[in-house]
């Protein structure tokens, strides 16, 4: 299927979701990654939930983080360049929502992309190969082309695997690891 085709369907699936469904996903994948071997790293980034886009709950992978005592990553985005400013996450940064409702550091200390060692990546459809889909603006290829090449990246999906996008771009950034509520997949 293509891009566009996909966006809808699983955006559709989503809408479908229930509050009580959403959060048991949540744990669920959560709970899947604690399986996987990126906890030796010590700088993480995370995307934080958009609710009004019923995203996968991060609440439960940030208390992980939380817990092992890792540094947390969170993004800032200009909507006129594209990209994405980093900062790391405190006990005094400031979340606010921005125009597009996602909940962003106001400001903070500024962590530069090669510092970042795991990237929990939103999505709202991936395939076998390992490539996703997201909004469709671009934000996180570009960030982790940034990124070095051992950065581990991670989707998180309420979803199974496509057998396959056909419309990939060159620029598109493949995931390490996506995690959904039933399984793992590595590529």
């Amino acid at each position: 299927m293509q891009k566009a085709e996909l966006r809808k369907k699983y955006k559709a699936l989503r809408s479908d979701l229930s509050a009580e469904a959403i959060d048991h996903l949540s744990m669920a994948i959560a709970n899947k990654l604690l399986k996987l071997p990126i906890w030796d790293a010590s700088f993480y980034h995370i995307f934080l939930t958009i609710e009004e886009q019923k995203e996968v709950h991060t609440d439960y992978i940030l208390n992980i983080l939380s817990g092992k005592d890792k540094h947390i990553v969170l993004s800032k985005s200009d909507f006129e360049t594209t990209l994405m400013t980093h900062y790391l996450l405190t006990d005094n940064t400031v979340i606010k929502k921005n125009a597009y409702n996602i909940p962003e550091p106001v400001d903070g200390i500024e962590i530069t992309n090669n510092k970042i060692e795991v990237v929990f990546v939103p999505l709202l459809a991936f395939d076998k190969a390992g490539h996703r889909i997201g909004y469709g603006k671009g934000f996180y290829d570009k960030f982790l082309n940034e990124c070095k090449p051992e950065t581990i990246k991670i989707g998180l999906s309420f979803f199974e695997a496509e057998n396959a996008i056909d419309d990939v771009f060159e620029s598109d950034v493949k995931l390490d690891y996506c995690v959904t509520p039933e399984r793992v997949y590595g590529f």
